[in-house]
């Protein structure tokens, strides 16, 4: 489902949105810049109520789903924060015994929100066992509202929020439902995690789909050993400035891999509850990801 925008949101809307995303603007900056594009019949409340993510408008499977089971999990995480806790959901046909793939789902940098348990609820649907955890646990967990997740997230130990989706992801690979394999897909900051997992712990991780995220860092960068699959937007140039350095790296180190980048898109495209929202290349950009987790977790 895409937000219904009866007008063209300007080009600079979208960068400006970006940065306060990011952390590069702060909100108030944010907002009166937008003001500036409040004219000729366009409002204010039209322009946040495109670019704002609208999560009730964007649900794709309900956590009703008969053919799903969603619940929450705790995990030790001694190198993180202690603990971590997160969503994790199963097919249904699992309650009969058996076991299927895992997949780790990791949020954008404001904390477990409505959209990335979504996602987690798609790959249930499509036969995978799915854990989203939430990096804000610490705190308390993801407050409702982006603008708090974000500056929450923001006040953690960056390394100490590594370590606990390192311990996710070997929670999830012994978990009882777990056939052994597991694979990572994450979306800005999420899609960051992927690239580190696959780097940090590539004989845990069996594949990584990173959306719209950096590489891991230069001192362990050079431990990839893939699969990974990079999904791109076109008009991120952000991020897609460090593609071609770590596509070095990937050639360097024989690691399996593809890049598909999405004419057209925005950082975010992925991601149905605003006006970056492409849904025709979403929606490849998605096909694509099963495709990929099926065969290399499958096999």
């Amino acid at each position: 489902m895409t937000k219904n925008t009866q007008f063209r949101i300007p080009e600079e809307a979208f960068d400006w949105y970006d940065a306060y995303a990011h952390g590069m603007m702060g909100r108030r900056e944010f907002m009166d810049r937008l003001g500036t594009l409040a004219v000729g019949g366009i409002t204010m409340a039209m322009l946040t109520g495109a670019l704002i993510p609208n999560y009730a408008a964007a649900e794709q499977v309900s956590f009703n789903d008969e053919d799903i089971k969603a619940t929450y999990a705790t995990f030790a995480s001694p190198d993180g924060h202690g603990e971590g806790r997160g969503y994790l959901v199963q097919p249904s046909s699992l309650a009969e015994g058996g076991t299927a793939p895992t997949v780790l789902v990791v949020h954008e940098n404001r904390g477990l929100n409505p959209y990335v348990k979504d996602v987690a609820r798609r790959l249930a649907k499509a036969g995978y066992v799915a854990f989203a955890p939430d990096a804000l646990h610490p705190l308390g967990g993801y407050p409702g509202n982006d603008d708090e997740g974000r500056s929450m997230q923001s006040s953690l130990d960056r390394s100490k929020i590594e370590q606990d989706f390192v311990a996710a992801a070997k929670f999830l690979k012994a978990h009882a439902l777990s056939s052994g394999k597991i694979g990572v897909v994450g979306f800005c900051f999420g899609g960051y995690i992927s690239n580190y997992l696959a780097a940090a712990i590539p004989d845990v991780m069996d594949a990584a789909v990173p959306f719209y995220g950096t590489p891991a860092g230069n001192d362990i960068v050079g431990n990839v050993k893939g699969p990974v699959m990079v999904q791109l937007a076109q008009l991120d140039d952000r991020v897609n400035a460090t593609w071609e350095p770590y596509e070095e790296v990937l050639k360097s180190n024989d690691a399996p891999y593809k890049m598909h980048i999405y004419e057209g898109t925005r950082h975010g495209f992925h991601n149905d509850s605003t006006g970056r929202f492409d849904e025709k290349m979403a929606n490849l950009a998605w096909d694509r990801t099963l495709e990929f987790f099926g065969e290399n977790l499958r096999g």
